[in-house]
């Protein structure tokens, strides 16, 4: 622990593990079982619970709670975890849920925005370079792709995805799957377009996003059945790469086992 900067007041369990440069708090408290990276950043009245590893560079905003036990009623007390990676901020009063079966977790990726008030439950998936906006919240088990945004206020059902490079309206109700690359807002939620902006930031080429755009029309606007729109979509980009965009659409649709927004 070279160059670790704890305040006086912190608590912090024997067993833990705090990384070299990390700058740890008044009346921070750590438990045993938590492993912290090097460079992280522990403001006032951080508590991080239970086996949960932590990598680098990561910055928890006051009264952030990272490591709670899994709001499952299932959960009887099994060992379970979580894992973060590098490089992201929890704002003020932000909480990750630990995983709820024994052996499993919850995971958040690297890179990511986590604003005042928003949530993770137990057993999430969530990538690299997300934004959870002010009291974003999602349910157990849900999924959430790469560079997708959560609106303020947004609450997403248990056992839903949100696909990459998605974003969802201030205030929406997420019931059913988002698929990647579209706007969802409502309550319930709708596909509105696409994530136009959002893609041109991201360095998609021009010819994709139209190509998106075209599949976005088959999909919600041609009152077609699922099934049908993605035979014609099939059909139209059988010349297109596996990792092309709209091949990604599709295989994100076809995998949905809650179904798709609409």
């Amino acid at each position: 622990m070279a160059n670790v900067d704890i305040h006086p007041t912190a608590v912090i369990d024997p067993g833990a593990i705090i990384g070299d440069e990390t700058k740890i708090g008044p009346y921070c408290v750590i438990s045993e079982g938590v492993k912290i990276g090097s460079g992280c950043i522990l403001h006032n009245h951080v508590s991080i619970e239970g086996s949960t590893v932590i990598g680098d560079q990561n910055t928890f905003h006051s009264h952030s709670v990272i490591g709670g036990l899994s709001q499952d009623l299932k959960y009887s007390g099994e060992p379970t975890h979580i894992e973060i990676g590098n490089q992201n901020t929890f704002r003020e009063f932000v909480t990750v849920n630990r995983g709820t079966d024994p052996g499993s977790k919850t995971e958040v990726g690297s890179h990511g925005n986590f604003l005042a008030y928003s949530h993770i439950a137990h057993d999430c998936i969530v990538g690299d370079h997300v934004i959870f906006s002010n009291n974003g919240t999602l349910a157990g088990h849900v999924q959430m792709g790469d560079y997708a945004i959560l609106g303020g206020l947004t609450a997403v059902h248990q056992f839903c995805r949100i696909g990459p490079h998605a974003i969802t309206g201030g205030c929406s109700k997420i019931v059913q799957d988002v698929p990647p690359f579209m706007i969802a807002d409502g309550n319930p939620a709708e596909i509105r377009s696409i994530n136009s902006i959002g893609l041109q930031r991201r360095g998609f080429a021009d010819e994709d996003i139209r190509s998106l755009k075209e599949a976005y029309k088959i999909i919600f606007l041609r009152k077609m059945t699922v099934s049908d729109a993605l035979e014609e979509l099939k059909n139209n980009s059988s010349d297109l790469a596996n990792d092309h965009p709209v091949n990604i659409l599709i295989s994100f649709i076809e995998s949905s086992e809650r179904g798709i927004i609409r």
